[in-house]
């Protein structure tokens, strides 16, 4: 593979399309909220180009696709959307549980999502106990991805230094944003909103590997020398 961590510490997990199968939900909810206030056209291809980006940085990403501008009173409509989404469907992504089950090594959470979305998701898929408070949001830095200081900040409050640190992400600028860290990234392409091509694409902007299983980032890891 080509790299190596020296002293492996800990695991970074994106939340959103790694930790739990939201994209898709999430793209439903935008296109609903806007429907409603009467902005056709953002479909789910439009919301495919935001992700991984934190919301303020998707409606301005929108308004770039479409010329739709969302009405800033109206952020809220967009949370509340997509919370009822999750809570009636939300599910961790396939195999995540029995992976983490196992999983030894210190582990914590870094997403582009407010905290209370992360909450919320970890909470109705019954996978907050894994993380107990190790979760740190973009909300907590001045820049989102594909910015590295979301991770550089889950690293310094983890006490670990950048290089003994592994991302686990789904999108390109998540990926980005591991490698202008120091990081070594892992792309996950196990999500229902993977399309043909996706995995290249993480490759090209520095993943390490590309895996569609947690089973495969197991063996990954292995590589890197954690000890699962």
């Amino acid at each position: 593979m080509g790299a190596f961590v020296t002293n492996p510490q800990l695991i970074i997990f994106d939340c959103d399309g790694v930790l739990v199968d939201s994209e898709p939900l999430a793209a439903l909810a935008y296109e609903r909220v806007y429907e409603r206030h009467g902005m056709s056209g953002v479909t789910g291809e439009v919301i495919g180009q935001c992700v991984g980006m934190k919301q303020a940085d998707i409606i301005a990403r929108i308004k770039e696709l479409t010329g739709h501008q969302f009405p800033a009173q109206a952020d809220g409509d967009i949370w509340a959307e997509t919370k009822q989404l999750f809570s009636d469907r939300l599910s961790p992504t396939p195999g995540l549980v029995s992976f983490l089950q196992h999983l030894s090594a210190r582990r914590c959470v870094a997403s582009s999502s407010s905290l209370e979305r992360i909450h919320h998701s970890l909470e109705v898929t019954g996978l907050a106990p894994y993380f107990g408070d190790a979760i740190f949001s973009s909300s907590m830095v001045k820049r989102g991805k594909p910015a590295p200081d979301i991770f550089l900040h889950a690293a310094g409050q983890m006490g670990t230094q950048p290089k003994d640190c592994v991302v686990i992400e789904d999108s390109a600028f998540g990926v980005e944003a591991a490698t202008a860290a120091g990081m070594i990234a892992i792309g996950y392409i196990g999500g229902g909103h993977i399309f043909p091509g996706h995995g290249d694409k993480l490759l090209a902007r520095g993943a390490t590997a590309v895996c569609a299983d947690w089973i495969e980032i197991g063996t990954r890891l292995r590589e890197l020398g954690f000890r699962l």
